[in-house]
């Protein structure tokens, strides 16, 4: 008996790792729950960016970081994408396509630094302020790259995986 064609698709997304190596806006592509995953390299950020935006992928719902600290090796990359400690993830969506589409560019710990989406995607702005931070990944060509969460003061940035845990105590009245 003969496999159903939508089987077969099913298989597909399911198994990424079967599939040729595929590109799209010249970067690695790969799936995570059926949704389309690019792997741009630093260099290539903001111009995926500006191409997604000509191509019609009206915005960019959100962006943020992780910090992968101890879990660079056992992490499920296409093959071509070196890991590194930071992450950057962005999701884009399409209206007139109906879809979204996620863009995750490895940012080292020796640099941690990437081109900022803010001339692009103007929303960017403080989901970009936010991840320096509390990150300490900067974005280049951000107009205000400055904290938005802590105090100018603070030092270090809370949500690495490296930053001391310390108490603060708290006082009740």
């Amino acid at each position: 008996m003969a496999a159903n064609p939508t089987d077969l698709e099913a298989q597909a997304a399911s198994e990424p790792e079967a599939r040729p190596t595929e590109t799209a806006y010249g970067c690695v592509v790969s799936y995570s729950h059926k949704q389309r995953v690019l792997h741009p390299s630093l260099a290539n950020w903001a111009t995926l960016a500006a191409a997604l935006l000509e191509d019609g992928w009206n915005m960019c719902v959100d962006i943020t970081a992780v910090d992968y600290l101890g879990h660079t090796s056992s992490r499920n990359l296409p093959q071509g994408v070196s890991a590194e400690r930071f992450e950057v993830v962005a999701n884009f969506i399409s209206y007139s396509k109906r879809q979204r589409l996620r863009a995750r560019a490895q940012v080292p710990e020796s640099d941690p630094a990437i081109d900022s989406l803010h001339s692009i995607y103007p929303g960017t702005d403080t989901s970009e302020r936010e991840i320096y931070d509390l990150m300490g990944i900067r974005f280049h060509g951000h107009p205000d790259l400055s904290r938005i969460l802590m105090p100018e003061s603070w030092e270090g940035h809370p949500l690495r995986k490296d930053y001391a845990i310390g108490e603060i105590p708290v006082q009740f009245k």
